[in-house]
């Protein structure tokens, strides 16, 4: 059978074959393993990048247990990974305390966040992972820091708008991280082309923050001008607080997915733990991720949602909608 491997696929196969470190290896494995179409045709390759994950994995972890450990990995949780990228004391460590659980050391100095930490961000009834990252730099950005943006769902690029130099820090981030193969781009805009396929566009929000500060409103001016075609750009403060409830909504917006709830024939549904899935999911996909034997059982399914009656019988591929509830036949 086939193996019918996507464009899409072939690109991150490229990025592993021309990755020069462990971090950045892993990273590209997981996105091959994210969108390799499964079916029969690509069961030996499926086995065969886990195999090669584990065997990262476990490299990293006996690193992790040596003096000299350099590499970082954050596994993902929620319905979504989101990292945290930006210049020195753009305010990304006080933005992740104030969307998170997380406690990040918080400086009015450079450099303040040294290592990747996760936090936790409540939206409605689902979380999503934020990941607050060291400054991006030309003299200081690795390429764990760049696998770890690469391997993420999605960024918030946090620059400091009362700085005078913010254009300049604008630039150097992009070409930064152009360095090492990402490019970011506004969520709601078209991913970017790369016709060799090596460089990773990762859609993201430009996040204005310090908009508390009076030189602010003079420079977002100019950073509108120059950016609004290719990033939404997002006013907030993380000091006041303003603009956060906005972030997380286009955070859940940017990410794209949809919230299924499942019930048992004769009881009410599970209204407390939905599942969390890319929106385009079918009712087959998600029958394999309740259970991957229940799914080859899958008869039929009931739905109720918006858009159609309580109880409507459909089929394996019918696309879920947010917040449908689903009961699932075998």
């Amino acid at each position: 059978m086939p193996a019918n491997l996507t464009p899409q696929y072939k690109a991150a196969e490229e990025r592993y074959r021309l990755a020069e470190t462990p971090a950045e290896k892993l990273a590209a494995l997981e996105e091959m393993m994210a969108i390799i179409p499964k079916h029969k045709g690509t069961e030996h390759m499926r086995a065969d990048i886990k195999r090669r994950i584990s065997k990262l994995k476990q490299m990293d972890e006996k690193k992790s247990h040596g003096k000299h450990g350099i590499e970082h990995n954050v596994e993902k949780e929620g319905g979504g990974q989101v990292v945290l990228v930006g210049p020195p004391n753009s305010g990304k460590s006080k933005i992740l305390s104030r969307l998170t659980n997380a406690h990040p050391d918080i400086g009015d100095y450079p450099f303040t966040t040294q290592m990747p930490l996760p936090g936790m961000m409540p939206y409605e009834d689902i979380k999503f992972q934020i990941v607050d990252m060291p400054p991006i730099t030309e003299e200081f950005t690795e390429p764990w820091m760049a696998a770890i943006v690469r391997n993420a769902d999605a960024a918030l690029f946090v620059v400091d708008m009362s700085d005078t130099s913010v254009l300049d820090q604008i630039a150097a981030t992009l070409k930064t991280l152009e360095k090492f193969r990402v490019r970011l781009y506004g969520w709601d805009k078209p991913i970017p082309q790369d016709e060799f396929g090596i460089i990773v566009p990762k859609k993201t929000i430009l996040v204005a923050n310090k908009m508390d500060e009076p030189e602010s409103l003079d420079n977002i001016q100019v950073v509108l001008e120059l950016y609004d075609d290719r990033f939404p750009i997002l006013p907030i403060s993380s000091e006041s607080c303003r603009g956060l409830e906005d972030l997380k909504e286009q955070i859940f917006k940017m990410l794209d997915v949809v919230r299924v709830y499942t019930k048992i024939p004769g009881k009410p549904a599970d209204m407390d733990s939905p599942y969390v899935v890319p929106h385009g999911t079918t009712v087959q996909e998600l029958a394999t991720l309740v259970h991957k034997d229940f799914a080859q059982k899958l008869r039929f399914a009931r739905i109720w949602g918006h858009g159609k009656f309580d109880g409507q019988m459909v089929g394996r591929e019918d696309i879920l909608n947010d917040r449908d509830v689903i009961e699932l036949h075998g």
